[in-house]
């Protein structure tokens, strides 16, 4: 059973529906209890940093994320369902994420449209073995919303987590990967085939022993 956690804000059905079709047993979970001896957890999320991370908090999903993280449950984070993973975000001053990362969220760069709305090319890093873009090609294209991005400091980098970038007015931190901590600035479930892939090889490191 993989636990999409319902805390009220994000893509939750659209998420779960895409994660039934490539085989994934997906179910909303608004109860904290009901995560109980799930095989996954995905933490979806659109709109603000603020609001995601108070419903998250009041709903008392956000232990169940944190349990999961820690206990080695495969997990994936969408959108700012990735953000939120990280300490803070020029979105929302004064409200802290979960602290799993070290980095901040920052607005996208002058210059640029805010939100990106657009498909957009990954550009993976070399790293051999991950499996978040496992068999997805060179350069997949994937579709973005968002006004906010995890900034590539000098901590960002050197944490070794990010599996792919994406150019938007610079470089950009599109996905991460941190054994089976994954996690995504981009929405697989409307990324068409390669989204479906993304989710498909989250569904089979659930179903791994």
């Amino acid at each position: 059973m993989i636990a999409v956690l319902d805390y009220g804000i994000g893509n939750l059905r659209s998420a779960q529906k895409a994660l039934q079709r490539v085989g994934g047993d997906a179910v909303l979970v608004t109860d904290p209890a009901a995560a109980m001896g799930a095989d996954g957890v995905v933490l979806p999320g659109v709109g603000a940093f603020g609001p995601c991370v108070a419903a998250l908090r009041a709903s008392g999903l956000d232990q169940v994320a944190l349990e999961a993280i820690d206990a080695g449950l495969p997990f994936i984070g969408i959108c700012v369902g990735l953000q939120v993973l990280y300490e803070k975000s020029e979105e929302a001053p004064g409200i802290p994420g979960l602290g799993v990362l070290p980095g901040t969220v920052r607005a996208l760069p002058a210059g640029v449209k805010r939100p990106q709305m657009q498909w957009n090319p990954l550009q993976p890093t070399p790293v051999v073995g991950r499996g978040l873009l496992a068999g997805l090609g060179p350069e997949p294209w994937v579709y973005f919303v968002h006004s906010y991005a995890v900034e590539m400091s000098a901590d960002t980098r050197a944490s070794g987590d990010i599996v792919a970038t994406c150019d938007y007015g610079g470089p950009m931190v599109a996905a991460l990967e941190r054994d089976r901590l994954w996690a995504t600035q981009f929405h697989p479930e409307k990324s068409g085939p390669v989204g479906l892939a993304v989710l498909a090889n989250f569904v089979r490191t659930c179903q791994a022993p």
